[in-house]
Parts: structure tokens; C-alpha cells; sequence
């Protein structure tokens, strides 16, 4: 393993350390559960823009940052995968292209859970 996947591995680390000190405490503070289940009446958090919102966006720049960098390297230095940029790079993006559209499919979904529970409940007082 080349000292760039090394390197890329330890960033990575300390971007999941920096995600999840930010999330947890903040999932636990504006999430409400009822019997292990997630409130979405009175979870009011997923129609609004949050702070997950705000990571997520800080890091599919960093992505692009990523993936830009690495086709830099590629078409303009003529490097191969042997060079630690190169490796770095490629692991970075392969990484946070998948933890973004993970989240993005994650965030879609609540938000349309949500949204259905408050339109749920107007339609229960007009009837």
C-alpha cells in the first residue's frame, strides 16, 4: 500500500471523527424518537436547512476539489497511480462521492417522511 492510500486513510479518519463529534450530539439534541422510532411530526429538523446540510455541502466541494486535483495530475503531469498524489487523490474522492450521495439518498428520504407526516396531519384537520 502506497504512503498516498496511508496518508489518505489517516484524513479520512480525522474527517469521520470531525463528522460524528458534530452529528451525534446534534442528532440526539433536535431528533425526537418515541419507542426507538423517529417522530417525523415533531421532528421539525429535516424541513429546514441544518448543520447536516452544511457538512454535507463542505464536503461534496472537498470532492470536487478531490476529483479535480487528481484529473490535474492525470492529463496535465502524466502521473500514474505510483505517484502519492495520485493515490491520495483517488482514494479521497472515491470515499466522499460515496459518504455524499449516501447522505443525499438518507436526507431525501427523511425529508419526504417528514413532509408526509405534516401534510398527514393538516389533511386530518380539514377532514
Amino acid at each position: 500500500m502506497g504512503i498516498g492510500f496511508i496518508i489518505s486513510l489517516i484524513v479520512a479518519a480525522i474527517w469521520i471523527v470531525i463528522i460524528l463529534g458534530i452529528m451525534i450530539p446534534y442528532h440526539k439534541k433536535y431528533v425526537i424518537k418515541e419507542n426507538g422510532k423517529i417522530n417525523y411530526k415533531k421532528t421539525k429538523i429535516y424541513l429546514r436547512w441544518n448543520v447536516f446540510d452544511t457538512l454535507t455541502l463542505i464536503l461534496a466541494i472537498y470532492t470536487i476539489f478531490c476529483v479535480q486535483a487528481l484529473n490535474m495530475l492525470l492529463t496535465f503531469g502524466g502521473e500514474t497511480v505510483e505517484n502519492p498524489y495520485v493515490q491520495f487523490f483517488t482514494n479521497q474522492a472515491q470515499a466522499w462521492v460515496i459518504v455524499t450521495i449516501s447522505y443525499l439518498v438518507t436526507r431525501i428520504s427523511s425529508t419526504l417522511k417528514s413532509i408526509k407526516a405534516q401534510i398527514g396531519e393538516v389533511h386530518d384537520i380539514d377532514e
